[in-house]
């Protein structure tokens, strides 16, 4: 994996991901386009303390360039996900698993033309839903 990255500011971790994700094109190894908004940086580098997404987590952000290089990897080992609201697996969700419990979450749909494409949800180390997202099927492109 990437080095971690290391900045003294939030801001200077949202514009790295703005620069790199939002305004980049990420491929999945698998040729998939996937898209990133703004506003994914909060959830994705933000945790829960008190209030939902309250706490900026540099634990997650100096995990900012495995992103990509997690969605690029073709060794990643691919699971559906899990649709917590619903109780219910959902194989629209990827979740790609590198380094033993670092995932990142895409969300798969097709365009107009019938061809993939795919929307970031958020990316973490998983220490204590790795287990769980282990027991999920494996995902397989349809």
């Amino acid at each position: 994996m990437k080095p971690l990255v290391k900045y003294k500011t939030i801001q200077a971790y949202r514009n790295h991901f703005e620069k790199v994700y939002c305004k980049g094109n990420i491929r999945t190894f698998d040729k998939i386009p996937v898209y990133f908004c703004k506003s994914d940086f909060k959830h994705c580098f933000y945790e829960t303390k008190k209030s939902k997404d309250d706490t900026f987590s540099f634990k997650r952000a100096k995990r900012i360039d495995w992103i990509k290089e997690t969605l690029e990897d073709q060794s990643a080992d691919l699971r559906c996900g899990w649709l917590k609201k619903k109780n219910k697996i959902d194989c629209k969700r990827r979740v790609a698993i590198v380094n033993n419990n670092y995932v990142v979450i895409i969300l798969i749909g097709k365009k107009k033309d019938g061809s993939f494409k795919a929307n970031f949800i958020t990316a973490f180390v998983a220490d204590k839903s790795i287990k769980k997202i282990l027991q999920m099927p494996k995902w397989v492109k349809k």
